[in-house]
């Protein structure tokens, strides 16, 4: 399927530009297929083939691209590797997908792991067209095998917050499904945007088919920088920003973001991770845009989120609604199905969710309920206008006196302190309550702190007694994972750190 629309979209779009290198260099559509049909063939003619696996560990760029389209006319399934991760993590990624050929650059081999496969050290400093150097046989055409909408196609590792990265596996019909959800499988329509996300994440491998039919412009960074993504929107006239809420919320911090140029944006897309009702509210003041809200995890593929049409509050305070063929229920640990207002589990079940985690049926068989329904390990509740309200991770909820206590929740409330630019809430061992909470905080003034005494003063009106933090720690960041979201492991080392030291 991935095969064939890239041969559509070149075709369609030829010599416009898909994407834009951080050095200004233009790779259209037409170059994508051609490329792609040359390492294609170079790929077979190393032996990869049908079912075969290869991990890409670059990082993400044309290379990256023109290796996924290569492998998809060839029948191999891609496992991404986000190069930010550390080595062992990404030993254990390339451990858990067993590829045939791992293509990556030095300065990445050198420092992990690599199980018993083919490697091929690719050059990432000539143009974009010549990224993957020895793999292609210039000139050279390819024709794509037929489709099979149930052959496996890509390998998406979980974030591994909580634990080893597990390997979601899936197939061209998942893709199809996801591109039939997203946007109704439509060509055209495609704007101007930024990427500085993995391209091993979920969004990118999953959605690229339906990215090549809107024949939109995306714009690369080698990496995150909120000034430099405030100077892209200005100069190159971006119309959507997609991201994490972490990356809204550092833009709108950006000592530049008064000065800048923002009225092209028309859409603020943030998924990923929570987002709370200030950062949406001041995003949407901001840049004057819409904002929308996704919500889903990687093993489901896709699942809930806002609309252009519903009303602002529906971003602000929830998720929004389950998108298309998309089933979406809260489940008590029983499995029965919860009513509107009762908190358990998220659980999504669409043609868009994994086909299993590759060579790991134990787990697979966990991560589903009895009719397939993905069981996300989040915690929340539906309205009575179904939509969806996160209270948090189950396994990050803590108990405070015998009380459940979620930090997504405090930190949703902490969040719009007018001291407070960002908060993480971790729970610290206590003698009498079991657990408390520790407020973790980055100011908006450095010299002006926060005190926990205001910090609970401003809650205490929306939070029950018993969820209020009881300690707070003053950063100048919050810890990060490589896919930019709270570093719960680090978090809690930070806060033992704390205890050590004793209160503030």
């Amino acid at each position: 399927m991935l095969a064939e629309v890239i041969s559509a979209a070149a075709r369609r779009y030829g010599s416009s530009p898909a994407y834009v290198t951080p050095t200004g260099d233009q790779v259209s559509y037409q170059l994508l297929d051609r490329v792609s049909d040359e390492l294609a063939a170079g790929l077979k003619a190393r032996g990869l083939g049908e079912g075969d696996v290869m991990a890409l560990l670059v990082p993400s760029g044309p290379a990256y691209t023109y290796a996924y389209l290569a492998a998809a006319k060839i029948g191999a399934i891609t496992a991404g590797v986000n190069e930010r991760l550390s080595p062992e993590e990404r030993s254990a990624c390339l451990s858990a997908c067993a590829p045939r050929l791992v293509i990556t650059d030095p300065a990445l081999a050198a420092d992990c792991s690599i199980p018993d496969s083919e490697v091929v050290e690719v050059d990432l400093s000539p143009p974009a067209a010549d990224l993957v150097g020895e793999l292609r046989i210039k000139g050279e055409t390819f024709a794509p095998i037929p489709d099979d909408p149930d052959r496996p196609i890509a390998i998406v590792f979980t974030s591994g917050t909580t634990g080893v990265p597990k390997a979601a596996l899936f197939a061209n019909r998942q893709l199809d499904a996801i591109s039939e959800i997203d946007a109704a499988r439509r060509w055209g329509a495609g704007g101007r945007t930024l990427s500085a996300t993995s391209y091993a994440h979920l969004g990118y491998m999953t959605k690229l088919p339906q990215v090549l039919r809107s024949g939109g412009t995306t714009f690369l960074m080698e990496r995150w920088d909120a000034g430099r993504a405030l100077a892209m929107v200005a100069d190159h006239r971006l119309t959507t920003l997609g991201g994490i809420p972490t990356q809204i919320a550092l833009m709108l911090r950006h000592e530049a973001i008064g000065a800048s140029d923002l009225t092209s944006v028309v859409a603020i897309v943030m998924g990923g991770g929570p987002a709370t009702p200030a950062l949406v509210r001041e995003a949407r003041e901001r840049f004057d845009a819409a904002v929308l809200m996704r919500y889903s995890c990687t093993e489901a593929g896709t699942g809930v989120g806002t609309s252009f049409d519903d009303p602002p509050e529906d971003a602000e305070t929830t998720v929004g609604r389950a998108r298309g063929s998309v089933e979406l229920t809260i489940r008590a640990e029983d499995g029965t199905v919860l009513g509107a207002g009762q908190t358990g589990e998220v659980c999504l079940r669409s043609p868009a969710s994994m086909t299993c985690y590759y060579r790991d049926p134990e787990a697979s068989a966990r991560a589903f309920g009895a009719d397939g329904a993905v069981r996300t390990g989040d915690i929340g509740f539906l309205d009575d206008r179904s939509r969806l309200h996160l209270v948090g991770r189950s396994k990050e909820m803590y108990v405070r006196g015998g009380y459940n206590v979620f930090p997504v929740e405090v930190e949703a409330v902490l969040a719009s302190h007018p001291d407070v630019a960002e908060v993480a809430v971790a729970p610290r061992d206590d003698a009498v309550m079991g657990e408390i909470g520790v407020a973790v905080v980055v100011p908006r003034d450095a010299s002006r702190p926060p005190s926990l005494d205001s910090l609970r003063s401003y809650a205490r009106s929306r939070l029950a007694s018993f969820k209020l933090p009881e300690d707070l720690l003053v950063v100048s960041e919050i810890p990060r994972t490589a896919a930019e979201k709270t570093d719960r492991r680090a978090l809690a080392a930070l806060v033992g750190e704390h205890e050590d030291r004793g209160p503030a």
